[in-house]
C-alpha cells in the first residue's frame, strides 16, 4: 500500500483490542508478557502511552523533543478500561495523521532525528502490532494480524531488512521476537525513519521501498511533481531502489532522494547514490531533473547539501560521479558543487569530491 494513515492505525487498533478483549477477565499484572520484563497490563498501558506520544509529537509540531507530557491511567482502571484507552489514544492518533500536512516532519530519535506522518502511523502501528503479541504470548492467545499491513511496516521502518515470505514473522525477527531460518538472532534493533536533508529552496526527501515501488510502476511514489515529472531517471533508480531491498542490501542513508520544492511542495526531479560505498570507500551519485525545472540551479544546490548533509555518515567516503562527455550541463553542476575531474575516457567524465 502506497498510502500508510490513520485508516491503518484503526485497523491495528482495532484487531488488537478485540482480540485483547477475549481476555479481559484473567489477571494481566500477574502474567509476564512474552521475552520481555513487563507483565502484561503494563504492557498493554505502554501501548496507549506510545499511541498518545506520537499524537502529540504530530499535534505538537515537536522539532526538538517529545512533548513533555505522558498519560496514566486511574487507580482502579480495570483490563476493559485499559483497551478503551487504547481506543482512545489510537482515534487520536488516526485523527492527528489525518490532519496532519504532508511535508510536517516531527521529532523522533532515531535515526535521522525527525519523521512525518506516515512515519508516526507506521510507528504507532508497529507498537500496536508487536506489543499485542508480546501481550498474547504471555496470555496464551493466538494472534496473526494481516500481512499486508506488517509488509507496509516493513518497508517504511525497515528498508534494511530483507523482505521475507511471511511478512508477520519477518517483522517479529526484525524486532528481536522470534527466529528467520538462514538469518542471525536479532538482538539489538531500532527503525529508520526516511531521511530529509535541507537545503535553501529545497528538501531532499528519501524515498522508501514502499514509494520507491510505486515509482518503479508508473506511480508518482506518494509526491506532488511538476508537470513534466517523475523524468525516467528517478523511475529506474526507484527499481535500483527496490532490487536492493529485496536483496537485503539497501542502505537509506545511501539510497534515493526526491527534490521537493519548499514554495510549494512539487517534486521537481530525484538524486542519490547507486548504492553503498564499494570497497574502495567510493560511492556513486546521479541525478535528474523534470524538464520543467531545468536552469533554476536546484540540482546544484541539491547536489552540495547531499555531498555535505553528515561527514559521520560518509566517514571519509569518497563521491564519485561519471557524467557523459557530452553533457556539459551535469559537468557544470558537479563542477559548482566542488567536484574536480579524476578520469576521462572517450565517452565519460569521472568526477570526485574527497573530504
Amino acid at each position: 500500500m502506497l498510502t500508510l494513515g490513520g485508516e491503518q492505525v484503526e485497523e491495528a487498533v482495532a484487531g488488537a483490542v478485540a482480540l485483547l478483549r477475549t481476555a479481559t477477565d484473567r489477571d494481566w499484572t500477574a502474567v509476564r508478557a512474552g521475552r520481555l520484563d513487563w507483565d502484561c497490563r503494563r504492557t498493554a498501558e505502554h501501548i496507549a502511552s506510545d499511541l498518545i506520544a506520537y499524537a502529540g509529537q504530530l499535534a505538537g509540531r515537536a522539532t526538538r523533543a517529545y512533548v513533555p507530557f505522558e498519560i496514566t491511567l486511574d487507580d482502579g482502571t480495570d483490563n476493559e478500561g485499559c483497551l478503551h484507552v487504547i481506543e482512545t489514544t489510537g482515534a487520536l492518533l488516526a485523527a492527528a495523521v489525518r490532519t496532519t500536512p504532508r511535508e510536517v516532519r516531527a521529532f523522533h530519535p532515531y535515526p535521522f532525528r525527525s519523521a512525518d506522518r506516515e512515519g508516526f502511523a507506521a510507528m504507532g502501528i508497529t507498537e500496536v502490532l508487536v506489543h499485542t503479541h508480546d501481550i498474547t504470548e504471555g496470555l496464551g492467545l493466538a494472534h496473526e494480524p494481516p500481512a499486508g499491513l506488517c509488509a507496509d511496516v516493513l518497508a517504511r521502518l525497515f528498508p534494511h531488512v530483507r523482505p521475507g515470505p511471511d511478512p508477520w514473522r519477518t517483522l517479529l525477527w526484525a524486532t528481536g521476537r522470534g527466529d528467520l531460518p538462514g538469518r542471525p538472532a536479532v538482538t539489538e534493533w531500532r527503525w529508520r525513519n526516511n531521511l530529509v536533508i535541507d537545503a535553501e529552496r529545497l528538501t531532499l526527501q528519501g524515498v522508501t521501498p514502499a514509494s520507491a515501488a510505486d515509482l518503479a510502476a508508473g506511480g508518482d511514489g506518494g509526491f506532488a511533481w511538476v508537470d513534466s515529472g517523475p523524468y525516467q531517471g528517478t523511475r529506474d533508480a526507484a527499481g535500483m531502489l527496490l532490487k536492493a531491498y529485496e536483496a537485503g542490501t539497501h542502505r537509506p542513508e545511501w539510497g534515493v532522494f526526491v527534490l521537493v520544492r519548499s514554495e510549494d511542495g512539487r517534486a521537481v526531479g530525484a538524486m542519490g547514490f547507486h548504492g553503498p560505498p564499494d570497497e574502495e570507500g567510493r560511492a556513486e551519485i546521479g541525478y535528474d531533473l523534470a524538464e520543467d525545472a531545468r536552469g533554476m540551479g536546484y540540482a546544484t544546490e541539491a547536489l552540495r547539501a547531499l555531498s555535505a548533509w553528515s561527514p559521520e555518515w560518509r566517514d571519509g567516503t569518497v563521491l564519485r560521479a561519471k557524467i557523459d562527455r557530452a553533457n556539459l550541463r551535469s559537468q557544470a553542476v558537479v563542477t559548482r558543487a566542488g567536484y574536480r575531474l579524476v578520469a576521462e575516457d572517450e565517452e565519460l567524465l569521472t568526477y570526485e569530491l574527497r573530504d
